[in-house]
């Protein structure tokens, strides 16, 4: 195992990337994985290596497909993965001009992948990453077992979509090794339209990209069995594993970036988690 960057009573946390990482954990480690990776294009979080800024979706897609190849190794037999992925529009606008490219540049040092032209797609397309990427696991033989609707109320307006419906919704798939796996309905996971406020940061420490607590405290109570081990590889600040020790949970979180471990680490409780436990 990758030497932890943290770890107490409940709680490691691994730094470096994902994929890397993922393939220093033993067979069927975890219980249940909950995770949003970066989205295709949206954002630039300034650590070299990072997901999200890959050329095209196809190899976004690849990478992620790669990730969970590894990931669905690492987690149990009957074990769930609970997979938040969002979309991008295809603009193909180019290099930005002007106080624009002022901005731009100090944001992502170049052209982004969604401006650049030649990505085959119309000009303003939605890409439907999701889509692609729960096509592209259920091609490397994960059983796609749900795609669920979080529809977001309080959703921060999108000042460009002056042209079609602003997003209000994301998608969530659930996914496992096989067709039987642990599963405990209840009310609050009964229906496959799931409404959460997105997190504006006060929980998540700034983390530019947080997701509610409610929606893996919803996805662990469902898909990991009392006393299991969640993993979540793209941690962020530790949404996931907050929730999974308010569960009762142990919780594994890798993330290619140092500082939001280091947001994370000021959520747990101290003590020491027992790593012969995840062997």
């Amino acid at each position: 195992m990758t030497e932890p960057y943290y770890h107490d009573d409940h709680v490691t946390l691994l730094l470096g990337d994902a994929l890397d990482v993922l393939r220093t954990l033993p067979d069927g480690a975890v219980d249940c994985i909950v995770t949003s990776p970066p989205y295709y294009g949206l954002r630039d979080y300034g650590t070299p290596g990072q997901y999200g800024l890959e050329p095209t979706p196809a190899e976004y897609v690849e990478r992620l497909r790669a990730v969970f190849a590894e990931a669905r190794r690492v987690l149990a037999d009957d074990g769930t993965l609970w997979l938040n992925v969002g979309d991008s529009y295809y603009s193909g606008k180019g290099a930005p001009v002007g106080v624009d490219r002022r901005q731009r540049a100090r944001r992502w040092g170049a052209v982004r992948p969604l401006d650049r032209a030649g990505m085959g797609v119309p000009r303003k397309s939605l890409l439907m990453v999701p889509a692609r990427v729960a096509l592209a696991l259920q091609d490397d033989w994960w059983t796609l077992r749900s795609e669920i609707i979080w529809r977001r109320p309080d959703a921060a307006p999108e000042p460009t979509a002056r042209d079609r419906p602003a997003r209000t919704t994301e998608r969530i798939y659930l996914l496992t090794r096989g067709p039987r796996y642990g599963y405990e309905r209840s009310d609050t996971a009964a229906t496959d339209v799931w409404t959460m406020s997105p997190d504006r940061g006060r929980e998540s420490g700034g983390h530019v990209a947080p997701f509610p607590i409610e929606l893996p405290l919803r996805c662990i109570k469902a898909g990991c069995k009392p006393g299991g081990i969640v993993l979540d590889p793209f941690s962020g600040s530790g949404t996931t594993g907050a929730a999974a020790r308010q569960l009762g949970r142990q919780y594994v979180g890798i993330d290619l970036n140092a500082d939001y471990h280091d947001l994370a680490r000021n959520r747990f409780a101290q003590g020491i988690l027992d790593l012969d436990g995840i062997a």
